[in-house]
């Protein structure tokens, strides 16, 4: 896959997940794991692929330990930061 196409896909997730939404960062996450291969992330991360197209899906918000599993295996991290006042 192109460099490119990887960072699109990178870039969704990140605007997703400052959107708030668990089922669309989920389903951003899905991109990004489709682009790669999911059996290959399968692999990586011990899951079944069943279960991570289904937790991948969008229809629903993955449970912590899949999150933080799938983020490892695709060399992604979650990055806190105080949220601005008013918001």
């Amino acid at each position: 896959m192109a460099d490119g196409s990887q960072g699109s896909h990178h870039a969704r997730a990140a605007a997703v997940a400052a959107a708030q939404d668990p089922a669309l960062l989920a389903a951003a996450l899905g991109d990004v794991a489709k682009a790669r291969g999911m059996s290959q992330l399968a692999r990586d991360t011990g899951l079944s692929r069943e279960s991570l197209y289904k937790s991948l899906s969008g229809e629903r918000a993955p449970s912590s330990d899949t999150l933080f599993k799938v983020l490892h295996a695709l060399g992604l991290k979650i990055t806190l930061s105080p949220v601005a006042s008013g918001s």
